[in-house]
């Protein structure tokens, strides 16, 4: 035996891990399905303490037992097939762990079946990217206690580090990592979709030009605001390219992509009953700047606004309202996926600690803010909060950042700025503090085309009305 630890798939992410991992110590067992990518890895890295293996049997041999494997190859099919070929070769007791974005449901199951036989399977949520994987990453692993405690030094160990300890925890039993992972990704969505607004009000609402918007992310990033997606935002609208002179973001053409992490948070919200109405729009908006042809087409046929005339006059003013709309949008969005968090953990009996989402998410990975401070500080002090925007705290930053929050909404569709995170953010706080909302008129409505029955402030209980002859004058 040669090694402490397995990395199957020698991808950017695998390569990465597998350096995290033997630099802090523990040498790394590696084997890639093209042998030549194996190869090329121990050339690269001679003195590290690496065994690079031909086949899984001799991955499986060169390993201390009981055995921790970590896949990073693509989700889905290609998981059930390494699983497939891994189980007939390994001994009780010894752990697979899957650190690519599966689907909760799939985690589930494959836990399930590879607890019949006696063997550990970790669905391990990892953010941070290349750089996160290879310096340290925010690390959600769910699985059973046993397996958990037999892979902790490891992750502990090549985790990212903050000032409140290694950004890696154990999320849960069986899918717990992955679904955590999954919302984490569309609160990423969320983030992402409200600063590309902020920036399409900065450039087009403003008039300002790319370098201009840099140093104002810049300055938001000395605040509240402070997070990698702000800094990261910061640094792109700089680039040049090479070849136009051009800010590079400028020659990026507006059709963004996803990977799927995104559409799963939508469709299990709907399943949960959660409303996550930010993060629905961030995913509408990438559907819909695909279809660029039908924009343009679109463009030509409706009369232009002038996107600048509601920002015409302050433009200090503007931009320290656009700051406030962009901060209370975000806590909307962390609202939501914790709420969602919430809503899993409880459905699957997980007991997902919400304060220590946030404290993993301090450092390493994507969604990396300030913001989660008071996040966490705000499930510590109640752990049953039923959604962020009433922790005491946070209510009162809502509050100051309100009228700004609803200037800039107003002003950017006003101008014909499509800023649709940001204004399904209001309209979530909105109805979230609303105690009286017009679902009385649907519920009448339901009741009147189809006897759904209705609930009556007066009395408790289901009723239905005769809708022919109860009529107001």
């Amino acid at each position: 035996m040669s090694g402490t630890f397995g990395i199957i798939g020698l991808g950017t992410m695998g390569r990465n891990l597998a350096l995290n991992i033997e630099e802090h110590g523990f040498p790394v067992v590696v084997w890639n399905l093209e042998t030549e990518w194996t190869d090329a890895f121990l050339r690269e890295h001679p003195k590290g303490k690496f065994t690079g293996t031909k086949t899984l049997e001799q991955l499986v041999a060169a390993l201390e037992r009981p055995r921790r494997m970590m896949m990073m190859i693509p989700a889905g099919a290609p998981v059930d097939q390494m699983n497939q070929k891994l189980t007939p070769i390994l001994e009780a007791g010894d752990i697979v762990i899957d650190g690519g974005n599966s689907y909760f449901e799939d985690t589930r199951r494959r836990e399930a079946a590879l607890r019949e036989q006696r063997l550990h399977f970790v669905g391990c949520g990892v953010s941070g990217g290349e750089e996160g994987a290879r310096y340290g990453p925010s690390i959600m692993p769910g699985g059973s206690d046993e397996a958990w405690e037999r892979i902790r030094d490891v992750f502990e160990a090549i985790a990212a580090k903050t000032e409140a300890g290694p950004c890696v925890t154990h999320v849960g039993p069986d899918g717990a990592g992955h679904y955590v992972k999954m919302v984490h990704n569309g609160i990423e969505y969320g983030d992402m979709q409200i600063i590309a607004e902020a920036y399409d009000v900065l450039r087009r609402g403003l008039g300002l030009s790319a370098i201009e918007a840099a140093d104002v992310f810049d300055e938001w990033n000395r605040g509240p605001l402070e997070s990698f997606l702000i800094e990261l935002t910061a640094h792109v609208c700089r680039i040049l390219d090479p070849e136009t002179k051009q800010p590079l973001v400028d020659v990026i053409q507006d059709k963004a992509g996803q990977k799927g992490t995104g559409k799963w948070t939508a469709q299990v919200a709907l399943q949960l009953a959660v409303a996550i109405p930010t993060i629905a729009a961030a995913i509408d908006a990438r559907v819909l700047s695909s279809l660029k042809d039908e924009r343009v087409a679109a463009g030509r046929q409706y009369p232009a606004t002038d996107p600048r005339a509601p920002f015409a006059q302050d433009r200090d003013r503007w931009t320290n309202d656009l700051r406030d709309a962009l901060y209370a949008a975000r806590v909307c969005s962390y609202a939501q996926g914790m709420a969602l968090i919430a809503a899993g953990s409880a459905e699957y009996k997980w007991n997902i600690n919400l304060s220590e989402m946030a404290r993993i998410w301090k450092g390493g990975c994507i969604i990396r803010a300030r913001l989660l401070d008071p996040v966490r500080q705000a499930f510590t002090n109640n752990p049953r909060l039923p959604n962020l925007l009433v922790d005491p705290v946070i209510a009162r930053d809502i509050q100051g950042a309100g009228p700004g929050w609803r200037r800039v909404a107003a002003a950017a569709a006003a101008g014909g700025i499509p800023v649709p995170a940001i204004s399904a953010s209001l309209a979530y706080f909105d109805s979230y503090r609303t105690a009286r909302l017009p679902q009385n008129l649907t519920q009448a409505q339901r009741d009147a085309f189809g006897a759904h029955k209705f609930e009556r402030v007066d009395r408790s209980g289901f009723v239905h009305a005769d809708w022919q002859i109860t009529q107001g004058s």
